[in-house]
């Protein structure tokens, strides 16, 4: 086997604060998150392996807007607010990502957000499910006017904590999530296989692959731990 696939060498990144998605960055929904969108994309005769190409990141109004682009957005918040409540009753195979209890952990006493395109009343049911700590700070559905790829929730997460945005790190996992970090001026930690095609920062398989420690002048040091074929792609950017 290649050395490039078996070494790993570490990408240093220093920020202020870290703003955290939560599905599939933190949390792994993905078997609701499935099973929700497949019943919804066969209701409407959507072929439901195409469906989930566009789900992950996005509010659910906004992927409807994207799979039936001709339908009134009234219909599609309607039918979002019934997604919803289905998802947040339903925590079914809801579970952390590999590494998310001690990397939440080590985030205890330092500058972070939630940035989550769930509502409160979601983020709330999936972060317990998945026994997770929810941050102080969270940037929910209800708090924006549009969803991610648009930069609007980081944006307010970085204002929240009153960092300029240049100075914050987001941890994502989808195209919509990493894209709305990119516009906002942020740095990006792609976590898990969706992020990997979509040119983050830098790139993690999962959580225990980084490592979070506060420096002496205040600021917040994150190393990630690639492989070295992954480096020569997204760079060691400090």
């Amino acid at each position: 086997m290649p050395a490039s696939t078996t070494t790993t060498a570490p990408v240093v990144l220093t920020a202020k604060a870290l703003l955290l998605d939560m599905d599939g960055t933190i949390v792994n929904s993905d078997a609701v998150v499935e099973r929700c969108w497949r019943d919804w994309a066969v209701s409407h005769g959507l072929d439901p392996q195409e469906a989930l190409k566009v789900v992950h990141g996005r509010q659910g109004y906004a992927t409807m807007a994207v799979l039936l682009p001709e339908r009134p957005m009234e219909v599609n918040h309607a039918e979002n607010a019934v997604m919803l409540a289905r998802e947040t009753a339903d925590v079914d195979g809801v579970v952390p990502v590999p590494g998310a209890p001690e990397f939440m952990a080590s985030l205890a006493g330092l500058p972070h957000a939630l940035v989550t395109s769930a509502d409160a009343a979601l983020a709330t049911a999936r972060m317990t499910a998945a026994a997770l700590p929810m941050p102080e700070i969270r940037v929910t559905a209800e708090s924006v006017g549009a969803s991610k790829p648009d930069p609007e929730g980081f944006l307010k997460g970085a204002a929240a904590l009153g960092v300029d945005p240049a100075d914050c790190i987001v941890f994502e996992d989808s195209a919509a999530g990493i894209a709305a970090g990119r516009a906002a001026g942020m740095r990006v930690i792609g976590i898990g296989p969706r992020a990997a095609a979509h040119t983050p920062t830098a790139h993690a398989e999962d959580l225990r692959s980084l490592r979070v420690t506060a420096t002496a002048d205040g600021s917040i040091e994150v190393t990630v731990m690639v492989t070295a074929s992954a480096v020569a792609t997204t760079g060691s950017a400090a």
